[in-house]
């Protein structure tokens, strides 16, 4: 990367810091892109480009078909552009661009991220995780938390593409509330295995690494469409279990139930309905965390409308009353 390259990293604006009349230079990722014609028959380039802080509308009006073959959709370009209003809207006049290098890119620019301290999560989840005195179970648990190529991408990883948890970090902070819960409830009932609960718990979603792509945009990969986080939970864990000695097959087995059922319904994609304590807490607490933190995603996003209630949301199947008095604080950063 030459030194104009990493110059341009500095000069990151944000879609949301623009204003009518400015001239800028900035990168951003590409959404849509379409060669048009106005109505006089003129080519153009109209292109939907965004960071983690929103979108905006782009035109090239110049020799637009020379730029077509520079970039592809999911790209990341550097442009000079100046900002413009058209029916009230900003709109960004573009005058260069260029694909940027990889090197250039801070990928928490552009997709959401958890505000929460990340290693910080991790170094808790660990020390949860060390709780667990089942010699197996333990190995297990270390075999993956200890791996750095694992750390390293669930770390990263949304939870989901929607309804819950959809930012970088997302995974690690949906699955330490989950165990978090779990060292709260699982007390409550007697005849609760804790060990093996709090095991299925901090690797009930750990295929979603797998199953979710997030280096550009969140989008499934195609195991994820294939084949689903659950079954690549599973797989992930047999592995690891066939390469630790005597590892006791009822054990697997009853780990194995937890990560298949954790899902709780046939509708939404368990191959086996829960069947045991550990596996129905799991399901519940699980359920509970990836519910709350959707309601306060979608209470966060309208909290600047007046209206007591949120609009429908779709995939919830319902309307939102929004807590008196409270601002939401989704743990995300916009």
């Amino acid at each position: 990367m030459t030194e104009e390259q990493r110059g341009e990293r500095k000069s990151k604006i944000f879609v949301n810091e623009l204003q009518r009349g400015q001239s800028i230079e900035s990168y951003f990722h590409v959404r849509e892109k379409n060669l048009n014609r106005t109505k006089a028959g003129a080519p153009y380039l109209s292109l939907r480009l965004a960071d983690r802080t929103g979108e905006i509308e782009g035109r090239v009006w110049d020799n637009a078909p020379d730029f077509v073959s520079i970039f592809d959709v999911h790209d990341f370009i550097k442009v000079r552009a100046e900002v413009e209003e058209f029916q009230g809207t900003l709109q960004l006049r573009i005058v260069k661009l260029r694909r940027c290098l990889a090197e250039e890119i801070r990928l928490d620019d552009f997709l959401p991220r958890t505000s929460a301290d990340v290693e910080k999560m991790f170094a808790e989840l660990k020390d949860l995780a060390h709780l667990v005195k089942q010699p197996f179970l333990s190995q297990l648990l270390d075999s993956f938390l200890e791996d750095p190529d694992f750390g390293e991408k669930f770390k990263r990883a949304p939870a989901a593409k929607n309804v819950h948890h959809v930012y970088l970090g997302g995974l690690l902070e949906h699955t330490l509330a989950v165990a978090q819960l779990i060292l709260l409830v699982a007390p409550r009932y007697p005849g609760v295995n804790q060990d093996l609960l709090l095991t299925g718990g901090i690797l009930h979603d750990i295929g979603k690494i797998a199953e979710l792509s997030f280096s550009r945009v969140f989008d499934y990969t195609d195991a994820g469409r294939l084949l689903g986080h659950i079954v690549l939970t599973v797989e992930m864990v047999n592995q690891r279990i066939k390469s630790i000695p005597d590892f006791p097959e009822d054990l697997a087995l009853l780990l194995e139930h937890i990560l298949i059922s954790h899902h709780g319904d046939f509708a939404f994609g368990s191959p086996k309905l829960p069947m045991t304590l550990e596996a129905l807490i799991l399901h519940h607490l699980d359920d509970l965390d990836a519910k709350v933190n959707a309601f306060w995603a979608w209470i966060a996003k309208e909290k600047d409308q007046p209206a007591r209630w949120t609009t429908y949301h779709k995939l919830l199947a319902r309307y939102i009353l929004k807590p008196e008095n409270a601002e939401a604080d989704l743990t995300q950063e916009s």
